[in-house]
């Protein structure tokens, strides 16, 4: 079986896992044994993107949706869960989740067959299209519960994608490309940060990895010395992670965690056991605690949970910086 771990919060974790040739949805409770198949009955395939409190956010699809793919929303088991699709639409996809808000994507004849992002408060028909005026195509990919994140492009961004935040309605939007960037996109979110990457030219130099608070005059490249690709997909408000390659990872993909520059970097992959080849940290805890997966040399993925030490040790092992990190895979 493959693993891959996507979200996380301070108790749980969520991703998804292949059994023969189809993904099915998962819940962790912080160890390998305690997994939750969340797919429901009369699906054939789904995956776990997103989750806060109790709910799970994702996507699936099957006999029960006409094999058309549906954003859904659990409530911690594979029976109690929502079908968000609403009418109208072909494709639609839940990725983000915060408080009485779900964000994610979909096209259909609702949308002329462009992708919009889209906004929901708990079910198909109380949805909201994020698509603003003179975008052809736009994605949701994180909100806070009261802001949507994520990016979109078309007339208005010169026909390349550009970092966006919303208010909850598609006219709210702010631009947020950083200057020196001909394209940006936001993929998570934590505290009054926003992390993604950007790259000067569609076709041109590889990604960076890039870090907002709020506005585009306050991006940070967090791109390291030593490195071609970075791409920063979570935030818990003070630290980032991600990951990247180059000359200082040997060309492989390693896992990567930030702490608000470029030069603050911490190569994550250096506390896996030998037999992986390489990493990606999807997203950070307000505990610090990190998910992500790991491929080792048989090709095979492992979900991946990097944990800070207990807090009662942590003044004592603080010189041992995140060597100390342990690592619980599934």
């Amino acid at each position: 079986m493959r693993c891959f771990a996507a979200d996380l919060s301070v108790s749980e974790q969520v991703g998804d896992g292949y059994y023969a040739s189809y993904p099915h949805a998962l819940l962790w409770y912080g160890s390998a044994a305690s997994y939750v198949d969340l797919q429901p009955s009369g699906f054939t395939t789904t995956t776990a993107r997103a989750t806060f409190g109790t709910q799970q956010a994702g996507v699936g699809s099957g006999p029960a949706t006409g094999n058309q793919y549906h954003a859904l929303l659990w409530n911690s088991s594979a029976s109690n869960y929502i079908d968000l699709h609403p009418t109208g639409f072909d494709y639609t996809a839940c990725v983000g989740i915060h408080g009485l808000q779900q964000v994610g994507c979909g096209y259909g004849p609702a949308t002329g067959n462009n992708s919009h992002a889209l906004l929901w408060y708990g079910s198909a028909a109380n949805y909201v299209d994020l698509n603003p005026s003179g975008f052809t195509a736009s994605y949701a990919e994180e909100t806070n519960g009261s802001q949507q994140f994520g990016y979109g492009k078309g007339t208005a961004t010169g026909g390349s994608y550009h970092a966006l935040i919303w208010n909850g309605s598609s006219a709210s939007y702010d631009d947020l490309k950083p200057s020196g960037f001909q394209e940006s996109y936001i993929i998570g979110v934590g505290g009054s940060q926003q992390v993604g990457w950007g790259r000067d030219t569609p076709s041109g130099k590889e990604p960076h990895a890039l870090l907002w608070n709020g506005t585009a005059a306050s991006c940070i490249d967090l791109n390291p010395s030593g490195f071609t690709y970075s791409d920063a997909d979570g935030t818990n408000g003070s630290q980032q992670v991600g990951w990247g390659h180059g000359t200082a990872t040997g060309g492989n993909d390693h896992s990567l965690l930030w702490n608000g520059s470029s030069n603050s970097y911490v190569d994550l992959h250096q506390f896996l056991p030998s037999g992986f080849t390489a990493s990606w940290a999807s997203d950070i805890d307000e505990l610090g605690n990190i998910s992500g997966y790991a491929r080792d040399t048989g090709g095979n993925y492992h979900a991946i949970l990097w944990q800070v030490p207990e807090p009662a040790t942590l003044s004592l092992l603080a010189l041992g910086g995140f060597a100390l990190l342990r690592r619980r895979t599934a």
